[in-house]
């Protein structure tokens, strides 16, 4: 079985800063990290070779070339095979246009490793952007099902049955072969990298994957010329006033206190 993770390196969000003049992030400094559910994605990968030793797993990333960093890490982790897609013609990319060039990369992979994805995992969202829209998007592109939200998987036959997080619980879904999952945190962390891996994966050759290898790719459809969607302005709302704690003892104490503050400050008429 042949399972590919689609993974993103993205800045550390608890380092991110916004410029006030100009309300861009300022990124100097930023660690770059591979994107928190993305590991999720990659050790619901590794568990499935736990089970079946003759699963090999592929991790493929779009971005700069400062990216390695990010494939050399789930080298480390559990993957055997790493691709970064990447060209100047991908910058500026949205959702829509990183879909569909991520589509393209599974096709040529597929072509030139002789294989075909029985799984594409991806995480639920890049915590930079919170979209969650590539993992279905690639899916929609490649014409195979999907199950997002994804806590934990499991082979049986020809399905894959996914346990999944709802706004009820979970729930327990079956998809058959070839599928996309998208993944979110379980209850159990990934596991870690080890000293044999990590040393091997300093090694080993990330594969590169630029426009001009993807020659049925359609142009019109990629960077910022085929993204219908573009950020004009970043930046940090503020915050006019702290905010009171009311605790008058009983609830209704504590509403006719509410009413009355409000009355003080003229947005309400009357507590009658």
């Amino acid at each position: 079985m042949n399972i590919l993770v689609c993974v993103k390196q993205v800045p550390n969000t608890q380092q991110i800063s916004i410029d006030p003049e100009t309300n861009t992030l300022i990124r100097e400094g930023v660690e770059s990290i591979l994107n928190t559910f993305d590991g999720y994605a990659l050790e619901a990968a590794a568990r499935l070779r736990d089970k079946e030793p003759d699963v090999r797993i592929y991790v493929l990333c779009m971005g700069p070339v400062q990216a390695e960093s990010a494939l050399r890490e789930c080298l480390s982790i559990a993957a055997d095979t790493a691709y970064l897609a990447t060209d100047r013609a991908f910058g500026g990319s949205d959702t829509l246009a990183t879909s569909y060039i991520l589509s393209e990369c599974v096709k040529y992979i597929e072509s030139i490793e002789n294989v075909k994805f029985d799984l594409i995992f991806c995480g639920k969202q890049a915590i930079d952007g919170d979209t969650a829209q590539v993992g279905p998007q690639i899916a929609e592109l490649l014409s195979i099902g999907q199950i997002t939200c994804g806590l934990t998987c499991e082979r049986k036959d020809d399905e894959l049955h996914v346990l999944r997080e709802t706004d009820d619980g979970k729930t327990v879904m079956a998809v058959k072969f070839p599928c996309m999952v998208t993944f979110t945190k379980p209850r159990f962390d990934p596991r870690l990298v080890t000293a044999r891996r990590r040393i091997a994966a300093r090694k080993a050759e990330i594969k590169r994957i630029g426009a001009d290898d993807l020659t049925n790719i359609d142009r019109g459809r990629i960077g910022l010329k085929g993204s219908p969607t573009q950020v004009r302005r970043t930046f940090v709302p503020q915050l006019k006033k702290a905010g009171a704690l009311i605790n008058e003892g009983t609830g209704q104490d504590s509403a006719r206190k509410l009413a009355q503050l409000l009355v003080d400050d003229g947005i309400l008429l009357s507590v009658e």
